[in-house]
């Protein structure tokens, strides 16, 4: 017996569901949380405003699909295969992580007023992605773990388009904390204690990326 054009509609958004609905929850939930990308932006939120960290956000978002995109053609293989490749994307990772913890701990008050300075471009955020040990273990899992081995390719289409959904409004969100945070912490040594729990936070990002490179 045939199932009216309703059931089979009911029956196709339940498997999408089952298939793409925890892998939409695993990327909210990592897009939310703290890490080296949310950090940087709450801390530009409040140095240099919302606007000006527009171009910050959209290198966070754009620049993390295109990761998901080549590690699902491949480039997680080319991990697998030459390993010490990623042994030292790690050291180049925390060495990054370092410098620009370092940056944020030693802005100036004079520096952090809006309009001061400079945020990071598209480009730089963007680029920032391939040395993000956290966008590296999400992509490689979102790719592993969530994507069906019939019709990958449309799969990870989905994915890419879901990971930048979820990702907008995340860092939307944190980036505005920072700026919502302006009105409380209007004075300089305020600020500057702000600038330093930043860049603690983003050297605290690298213990899991140090004890797995204590592995190897």
């Amino acid at each position: 017996m045939a199932l009216p054009p309703s059931a089979n509609g009911v029956l196709r958004l339940m498997s999408f569901w089952s298939t793409f609905g925890p892998l939409t929850a695993f990327a909210l939930v990592a897009s939310i949380t703290p890490g080296p990308n949310n950090t940087m932006l709450a801390a530009s939120g409040l140095n240099h405003g919302f606007r000006r960290s527009i171009p910050h956000m959209l290198g966070v978002a754009l620049g993390f699909v295109l990761m998901v995109a080549l590690v699902g053609l491949g480039l997680g293989v080319v991990f697998e295969r030459f390993s010490l490749l990623y042994v030292w994307l790690k050291y180049l990772s925390a060495a990054y992580l370092l410098w620009l913890a370092w940056k944020i701990a030693t802005a100036t008050p004079a520096s952090t007023e809006v309009g001061a300075g400079q945020p990071i471009s598209f480009l730089q955020a963007a680029g920032f992605q391939w040395v993000n040990p956290k966008a590296w273990i999400i992509a490689i899992g979102i790719v592993s773990a969530y994507l069906p081995h019939e019709n990958f390719l449309f799969g990870l289409a989905l994915a890419c388009i879901i990971c930048g959904l979820t990702a907008i409004p995340c860092v939307s969100l944190w980036t505005s904390f920072g700026a919502l945070m302006r009105r409380w912490l209007s004075q300089p040594a305020i600020l500057r204690g702000f600038n330093l729990t930043m860049a603690a936070l983003l050297v605290a990002s690298l213990y899991p990326l140090m004890m797995e490179a204590g592995t190897h």
